[in-house]
């Protein structure tokens, strides 16, 4: 049985404070700003400053949501209908035919009954034959204990799902006396094995900081029973949210069901940090009989593993899009500025830009790229061929939108000869690495990149760049790619809580590639206040949230530049200008 399954995720807010500038001093919570949190704000005084033209958003508000049935794609995302902070949170609905244009129905699920009465939060849905689809969510009872429940569609001939139905026999989870109660959320997708006419699900948790997926399974969708062990846990790494279990096929650039069985295919177990606020996962294997997954040991299982984004990106989520055989992730990214700019310009938070997910050829990680439909946004076309750039030099991308663009640039290095030894003392800590050896700090084989949302005098700019280092024992390369939001903008940071401070981090990850020919990518979606990059055809990926306060409109600009001792080449660029949608979400409220 290989159901097509139906996915989504409920986003939770991320308030934060930044403890020196490194990202693993991340303090994070769920906080009711309760003097903000039903401040309202009016459709006619909506800030359209830095606010995005082709990402998801509803008009106004909070938000922080993916799933096809009958050809139509859902997105559910938890909105704040009062205010544009935290808090009144019900799960919005809007539709889409082509992940493009969107439309907003009324909202799907809110608190109601007395298994969530304090919240729905994250889940996950599945298609079960004969039944349609199946939502599993989080709920928050009276005594703010969280239990897993399910809903169910009103009408399964409506392909755009308007009325759910929470039934009376929920929760179908609860934590026994060996769980923590406060610690027990976000069940996945569920799978069916063939083998015994089990469905299968994970929720997570935490127990003495260690994370744990734990496993259950039932025959009918109702009844479930744990499993005798967690399929992963690890030690240290605190509260799993939003884990993601799915499989990645060794062979085909397609994407598999959930529920696929076969050979020639790897297991990816995906969670968010809650002491951290970013993701990591590993590849490895799922033992069908014995319900366990063991990751391949190719990369660490912790703080310190494989990312989706090494950026602001978080409880992201995947689904199997059964029309066009492809998995899908799609994330989201909270607001930098502060909780009272939020609530000034009207709304917070950005879905990103949908991204297709594939095994990279070497086995060792995973592959992000944009959909193509994205593409059918792509306006006014820019090129530029075989510019060489000297050290010091960078020249500017011109007669295209620099603050809504898709740009596609191909740099050629030349030699390695320049570049400079490789600390290993940094092997896992690209972050550091890309605090001492910003844009501006002169290199053998860069920094070289693009200067992206920049005032002409370099006032405000956010680069987003790489680095080759050469390793001392292999001589082999070694590339950082960063991006940096420190200097994006002329904003202070003054405050005293992660209400009041302004976030402007840099972002990094290493890029496994050879460089055998000279030559790596770099694709940048540059939506006003969002810029999310793309390394080496999605092998590292970074976004960031940024708020200048010069680098706006027609005084924005984009650049490529070059300030290693190396010249490098851009071998080609494209940039387009990005249409918005002819439908975003009008009817939300």
């Amino acid at each position: 049985m290989s159901a097509s399954e139906i996915v989504f995720v409920l986003l939770l807010l991320v308030l934060i404070n930044i403890s020196s500038n490194n990202i693993n001093g991340v303090n994070a919570f769920h906080k009711v700003i309760k003097k903000m949190q039903s401040k309202s704000t009016s459709l006619e005084v909506v800030s359209h400053l830095h606010r995005t033209g082709f990402h998801f958003q509803p008009p106004r508000h909070w938000i922080n949501g993916p799933m096809v049935y009958k050809g139509v794609y859902h997105l559910f995302y938890q909105y704040n209908p009062k205010g544009a902070v935290w808090g009144n949170i019900v799960w919005a609905h809007s539709v889409s035919k082509d992940l493009i244009n969107w439309e907003a129905l009324e909202p799907a699920i809110y608190p109601s009954k007395w298994f969530d009465i304090n919240g729905t939060w994250s889940g996950s849905a599945t298609n079960v034959p004969g039944k349609g689809p199946v939502i599993l969510y989080t709920g928050i009872t009276k005594n703010h204990t969280q239990i897993q429940n399910y809903a169910i569609p009103q009408d399964l001939s409506d392909p755009n799902l308007r009325k759910w139905i929470k039934p009376d026999d929920n929760p179908i989870v609860r934590p026994d006396h060996g769980e923590n109660g406060s610690a027990f959320r976000d069940p996945t997708t569920a799978w069916f094995n063939k083998r015994d006419g089990y469905w299968r699900m994970l929720v997570g948790s935490e127990k003495n900081r260690r994370g744990i997926a734990y496993m259950y399974k039932s025959r009918n969708f109702k009844k479930w029973v744990k499993t005798r062990h967690p399929i992963h846990t690890r030690e240290g790494t605190g509260m799993w949210e939003c884990p993601d279990f799915f499989p990645v096929s060794t062979h085909k650039k397609t994407g598999l069901d959930t529920s696929y069985e076969g050979p020639n295919i790897k297991h990816v177990l995906k969670v968010s940090l809650d002491l951290t606020r970013y993701e990591y996962y590993t590849l490895g294997k799922y033992d069908t009989k014995k319900d366990h997954y063991k990751p391949d040991g190719t990369t660490p299982d912790g703080w310190d593993g494989l990312r989706l984004d090494y950026g602001n990106f978080y409880a992201s989520k995947t689904f199997f899009d059964d029309t066009k055989n492809r998995r899908i992730l799609w994330g989201w990214a909270n607001e930098s500025d502060r909780a009272v700019e939020d609530t000034l310009k009207g709304w917070a938070g950005v879905q990103l830009i949908p991204r297709t997910v594939l095994l990279d050829s070497s086995g060792k990680q995973l592959v992000f790229w944009p959909i193509e439909e994205i593409e059918s946004l792509r306006g006014k076309n820019v090129q530029m061929h075989n510019q060489k750039m000297e050290m010091g030099q960078r020249f500017e991308v011109q007669g295209i939108t620099p603050t809504q663009v898709d740009v596609d640039v191909t740099f050629n290095v030349g030699s390695l000869d320049k570049a400079e030894t490789f600390d290993a003392r940094f092997a896992t800590k690209p972050l550091d690495l890309c605090n001492m050896k910003g844009s501006n700090v002169t290199g053998g084989v860069g920094p070289f990149g693009l200067i992206t949302l920049a005032t002409s005098d370099l006032q405000e700019y956010t680069p987003v760049f790489f680095r080759v280092f050469k390793d001392a024992k292999t001589n082999k390369p070694k590339v950082l790619m960063c991006s940096d939001a420190k200097p994006s903008t002329l904003k202070g940071d003054t405050g005293t809580d992660a209400t009041e401070k302004m976030y402007k981090p840099s972002f990094a990850g290493f890029v496994d590639v050879d460089l055998a020919d000279g030559k790596i990518s770099l694709r940048s979606l540059i939506d006003h206040s969002v810029v999310e990059s793309f390394g080496a055809k999605g092998k590292t990926v970074i976004t960031s949230r940024v708020y200048p306060t010069k680098a706006v409109g027609d005084n924005a600009h984009l650049f490529v530049f070059n300030n290693g001792s190396q010249p490098v080449t851009v071998e080609s660029l494209n940039a387009w200008n990005m249409q918005k949608p002819l439908k975003m979400n009008q009817g939300a409220r």
